[in-house]
């Protein structure tokens, strides 16, 4: 057996399933994408119920992937077994509707026992089945699998609730009788109880029941499209081929651990506390890495508990100081192999990690030193779930953290009471969000708001006070989850002019909150929509406002190009042109406009031109106020039927001058590269540009394409299908178009991309109209071979033939061709393809095509008809095919 690091485990993985025809897929994030039933990605099948469902078809019906997984149910169980983390890789293979249990089954065997793959023992393993799934019994066995080595539970049934439902099969590894000191371990695996001997390495799902509420197991109907489902947990792996004793001895959690030996000063002698941390701060990192943050609900509650969970631990360690934050850096370097994304957000990933155990550590002596003082003031030893739920609403302690702090100074407390205020907070927090709309400039208690806010537009950062809070239709005097603040200064842009609102952060020494967005208010006031993450909110506090500065950058490079755009546009097609409306975003741009002619392809190619040549030009963009009586005559743009005050603001751009309330870059230098994407007009004389800027312009370009040239793709695939099907006839076809493979560089592309397309359909068309006509011009001149097997029956000249694999319009041109040479007679033809069959009769004498067909198609399990000249049909099976045609003799 070979001793493998995790990586080589991974790498062996995707091979074997690759020369299987397995697609690799690599790890989807671990926050779902357009699922909310789900916190986490928790198996390797979840990110692929699409195709399970039967929603989507994949390109390739097997597929291999090691998932990233999260799952906290069992939270408490980590670092006190060796086997259960927070944090896992899922390796699994998957069929929809391709292979099913045998082949399964032998893809198993094979990968664990041959030499060339993972080189396992045969007689180290062990497998349980449903205990009424023979298929499974008897493939098991035929591969070699003892009979005493294969276990029958009833418990080996996958089902939850309506739906797919099937048997499955687990995989043990024996891992011998040094982990069996009771000599019991066998008779608790048989009856699928707990013990360290046998480990469950692989489980095989057979989905091929569709259950119902009501029927016996015995009576579920099966599935029209089968379904494999396995999962092999990484971290059992690298233990058993690292022969160590648990899974955190392994190079997974080993380097690890060691970082919290140097950080502590404590030798590590298998201590729940070292486990704990190593696990947490993998899911932590993962998690972070792929877009979750820590908050006070949801999955960001959920890595705010393991961070929380892991600084006591540290404490345990006499690690009374951050520490998490140096751990992430042992997490990539691990893992960062196989995951580049770790390394990519590392700096990210470290920061955050950092000010979240700043503001925990900030937090903890006070929440300590109050429940400290709940458990003085107790005469019970019990805390009362209101006073744990304050501890987690001022303090952000999680229950779980409160009640482990409890459960060691011998104190309990009510978990339904807790629950119920917990809920509580949550059904507010929803209707908040139902009502969110409601939260517009039409609410009475804003319009009766009117002290003065200013906005700075030149900084990123700006010191404030807190002046309003508002949550859903009422002024109030402090927010703990989420709300609407209105500061005295701020930076944020509120959304207006077609630009979206900025977003950032609202802190200080007791708060911290996310800002979402940023509208105005009726009065004018940049109206701040805010999620807590940590402490309350509270009227007249100062806090500093920072902007996400890299996005509010993306969004101003957006909004100068609109602006080029539009002076593009009149320069190049018509000063008639007006704006009708703008979208702009961090990703991209959207600008609407009216004009009464029609716009060239070519002309939105110059457009795209023009404004590239003028950004490398290196003008400064310049804002001026003036009245707006001033700024018309300086030929600035307005937007049609907008209402402007008396005082403007003018942004000029080289020629461009436009009256905008927007922000902007400071130099056109600052655009890299504008690439049009698409027009399209919207009816009632007006189009609509989307557009990119910098370093998103690669990707929409061919994002763009793509639709053009996966057809193509398809177009060639099939022509490759037509030159390699004539050739092997003898066939000569000219054929010539090729995939363009350059890399997009404009809109001129995109457009040569679907003039491409046009062309390849045009050419695949007359590809197969040639192939057809050559093939039957070839048929038709070539009948000898048909006509050395005629006989005469009673005078009447008979042709039964069996073919293989023929096309059958052109065996109706044949059947024609001959009957005229044959003047009257019978022709039958039974076309193979595998085991099904194809029926072809074609008769001018008394017999009728018609019955002839229908018998032979009956006695192959299928059917047919027809007319009494001719007949076609179709059976499931060839195994009758003499016997047929020795009946259509004996009619004749």
């Amino acid at each position: 057996m070979k001793k493998m690091t995790s990586t080589e485990i991974r790498n062996m993985w995707y091979q074997f399933f690759e020369s299987k025809g397995h697609k690799k897929l690599a790890s989807a994030p671990l926050v779902p994408v357009n699922d909310d039933s789900l916190l986490w990605i928790n198996a390797g099948v979840t990110p692929l119920k699409k195709y399970f469902d039967g929603s989507e078809v994949p390109d390739n019906r097997r597929i291999v992937n090691v998932q990233k997984c999260i799952r906290t149910n069992d939270i408490e169980n980590v670092g006190v077994t060796t086997r259960h983390q927070t944090f896992f890789e899922m390796m699994g293979n998957f069929s929809i509707g391709d292979y099913f249990k045998d082949e399964a089954i032998a893809f198993a065997y094979e990968l664990l026992t041959s030499q060339e793959w993972f080189d396992i023992p045969k007689d180290k393993l062990y497998v349980t089945i449903y205990s009424e799934d023979e298929e499974a019994y008897q493939r098991w066995l035929e591969l070699g699998m003892p009979v005493d080595h294969i276990i029958r539970l009833e418990g080996n049934f996958w089902e939850i609730g309506e739906g797919p439902c099937g048997p499955d099969s687990e995989i043990f590894y024996d891992r011998g009788e040094k982990y069996d000191p009771n000599k019991d371990a066998f008779i608790k695996f048989t009856k699928d109880q707990e013990q360290d001997r046998y480990i469950e390495i692989w489980n095989n799902v057979f989905s091929q029941f569709n259950s119902k509420e009501g029927l016996a197991r015995k009576d579920y109907q099966e599935l029209p499209s089968k379904n494999i489902d396995t999962g092999a947990g990484l971290e059992r792996w690298a233990c058993i081929f690292q022969e160590v004793d648990s899974n955190f001895d392994t190079d997974l959690f080993a380097p690890i651990i060691q970082k919290i030996e140097e950080i502590s000063g404590v030798l590590y002698n298998g201590e729940t506390s070292f486990k704990i941390i190593a696990d947490h701060i993998r899911a932590i990192v993962n998690a972070l890495s792929d877009g979750a943050m820590f908050e006070n609900v949801g999955r960001g509650y959920v890595l705010r508990r393991l961070l929380r969970r892991s600084v006591r631990m540290g404490k345990k360690l006499d690690v009374n100081e951050p520490f998490m934050y140096k751990l992430v850096e042992t997490v990539v370097k691990v893992m960062g192999e196989s995951y580049p994304d770790l390394v990519t957000h590392k700096e990210r990933v470290e920061k955050l990690v950092q000010e979240e155990e700043l503001l925990f550590h900030n937090t903890l002596a006070a929440g300590e030193k109050r429940l400290l003082e709940l458990m003085n003031e107790s005469s019970t030893k019990i805390i009362s779930g209101k006073d744990v739920f304050k501890l987690y609403d001022t303090y952000g302690f999680p229950y779980e953290l409160t009640l482990e702090y409890l459960e060691e100074k011998g104190f309990n407390t009510s978990k339904e009471e807790f629950d119920t205020y917990m809920e509580e907070q949550k059904r507010l927090a929803k209707q908040s969000r139902k009502q969110e709309t409601v939260m517009n400039t039409q609410n009475e208690a804003l319009l009766n708001f009117k002290e003065s806010s200013t906005f700075s537009y030149f900084t990123y950062t700006q010191k404030g006070k807190i002046i309003g809070l508002f949550d859903q239709e009422k002024q109030v005097e402090q927010i703990v989850q989420e709300g609407y603040v209105i500061l005295d200064k701020t930076c944020f842009y509120a959304e207006s002019g077609g630009q979206v609102g900025d977003t950032g952060m609202i802190i200080s020494k007791t708060l911290k909150a996310r800002v979402l967005d940023v509208i105005k208010a009726p009065n004018g006031q940049h109206l701040h929509k805010i999620k807590v993450l940590d402490g309350i909110v509270k009227i007249g506090e100062e806090v500093k406002c920072t902007v996400d500065e890299i996005r509010r950058h993306k969004i101003q490079v957006n909004h100068s190009c609109v602006h080029l755009i539009q002076h593009a546009l009149r320069h190049i097609i018509s000063d008639s042109i007006q704006q009708a409306g703008s979208k702009v975003d961090e990703n991209s741009l959207r600008f609407d406009f009216s004009y009464t002619g029609k716009i060239s392809e070519e002309q939105i190619v110059e457009v795209e031109t023009f404004i590239n040549q003028l950004v490398t030009q290196n003008m400064d963009v310049q804002t001026e106020i003036m009245s707006i009586e001033e700024a018309k005559k300086t030929g600035a743009i307005a937007l049609f039927n907008e209402k402007y005050s008396d005082q403007v603001r003018v942004v000029t751009i080289g020629d461009s001058k436009e009256l905008c309330g927007g922000t902007h870059i400071q130099n056109t230098s600052e655009i890299e590269k504008l690439a049009i994407v698409s027009i399209e007009s919207k009816g009632s004389n007006v189009y609509r540009i989307e557009a990119v800027a910098n370093e998103t312009v690669e990707n929409a370009l061919i994002e763009a394409i793509k639709s053009y040239n996966d057809e193509q793709i398809k177009l060639l695939m099939k022509a490759r299908g037509i030159l390699s099907n004539a050739k092997s006839e003898g066939i000569n076809l000219d054929f010539n178009i090729q995939l363009n493979n350059k890399e997009p560089m404009s809109y001129q592309d995109i457009i040569a991309e679907k003039t491409k397309l046009e062309q390849t359909q045009e050419a695949v068309k007359n590809l197969e109209k040639s192939y057809h006509q050559k093939r039957q011009e070839k048929a038709l001149s070539n009948l000898e071979i048909y006509e050395t097997q005629i006989e005469v029956i009673h005078n009447q000249k008979v042709l039964l033939m069996k073919l293989e694999n023929q096309d059958t319009n052109l065996l109706k041109e044949i059947m024609d061709a001959l009957l005229n040479k044959m003047q009257n007679g019978f022709i039958f033809f039974a076309n193979k393809r595998g085991h099904n069959v194809n029926f072809l009769a074609r008769s001018n004498i008394k017999i009728s095509a018609d019955k002839v067909v229908k018998m032979a198609a009956s006695k192959s399990l299928g059917n047919g008809g027809g007319s009494s000249t001719f007949a076609q049909g179709g059976g499931k099976t060839d195994e009758f095919l003499d016997e047929i045609l020795a009946e259509i003799k004996g009619l004749l």
